[in-house]
């Protein structure tokens, strides 16, 4: 089955974040992700993680005033120099956290911006950033996020539109963060889009639509999903980003289950012989 990292601005909330990571460990996690560590030094997190038994999977690089309505600065211009500052301040993050995964959210250009210097501001940002992530052993993701509900204006907004950016930067290390959600809002289509594209898919992270829980609370096959991954050798973490209805750990019955279900070549075997 797929691995599994919790996501802790999602899950454990009934906690204050510190604890949140004792929450995961317990609740049987091997990884985390967050938006945002930079509001605690990296050597708190660091002991965290250690303490817990813990592996730092994913987070942001710095996404601007997020208080404000800001969602990431890479396609903004005139705030090229302050996204390149906040690539520095996550290689340093990164290294000390011992992460090997950035996420470059692209942001809400202001109205009235011109969409070809918005999307040539991304193209230059993400350029200037790949390789140098890549000398700190650090890969740079971008990471499509829906504009019909949860960030209206967000420039990258489809995996489509992410997958003809990573074409147009042409840098080896720049890859696609998977959200199933998100994609499942604008495009569908999740399982042939996610086997064409798995060589480019560095991480995938989850929530069911409607609403944003749990996996099995709406449309989603997660089942077929993560037969998938198993199926065509998708080897990174699944990043568990969902509101849960009853609260964390009473919302954890769908990871159960999927421990508990047979590997996917012994499900199709079964299928194949009726």
């Amino acid at each position: 089955m797929p691995r599994f990292c919790a996501n802790l601005g999602f899950l454990f909330t009934e906690a204050a974040f510190p604890d949140r990571f004792e929450r995961a460990a317990r609740a049987g996690f091997q990884g985390v992700e967050y938006m945002s560590p930079y509001d605690y030094p990296a050597a708190e997190l660091a002991r965290l993680l250690r303490e817990n038994g813990l592996q730092q999977v994913l987070f942001n690089l710095p996404a601007g005033d997020w208080a404000a309505g800001e969602r990431g600065l890479a396609a903004l211009p005139g705030r090229e120099a302050e996204f390149r500052a906040g690539v520095e301040l996550a290689i340093d993050y990164a290294r000390q956290l011992g992460c090997t995964q950035v996420n470059a959210l692209a942001g809400i250009p202001l109205a009235g911006s011109d969409r070809n210097e918005v999307r040539t501001t991304l193209i230059a940002n993400l350029r200037d950033a790949a390789p140098r992530l890549a000398a700190a052993g650090i890969r740079l993701l971008v990471e499509p996020i829906n504009s019909r509900i949860d960030m209206p204006g967000f420039w990258l907004d489809t995996p489509k539109k992410a997958l003809s950016l990573i074409e147009s930067v042409g840098e080896p290390n720049l890859w696609l963060q998977y959200d199933v959600y998100h994609a499942q809002v604008m495009e569908g289509d999740l399982a042939r889009t996610i086997a064409a594209n798995i060589d480019r898919i560095a991480h995938v992270q989850i929530a069911d639509n409607p609403g944003r829980n749990e996996p099995g609370t709406g449309e989603v096959n997660y089942p077929y999903l993560f037969a998938l991954l198993d199926r065509i050798g998708y080897a990174g973490w699944v990043g568990c980003e969902y509101r849960p209805l009853a609260g964390s750990e009473a919302g954890l019955g769908w990871l159960k289950g999927v421990a508990a279900a047979p590997p996917a070549a012994a499900r199709e075997a079964a299928l194949a012989t009726g």
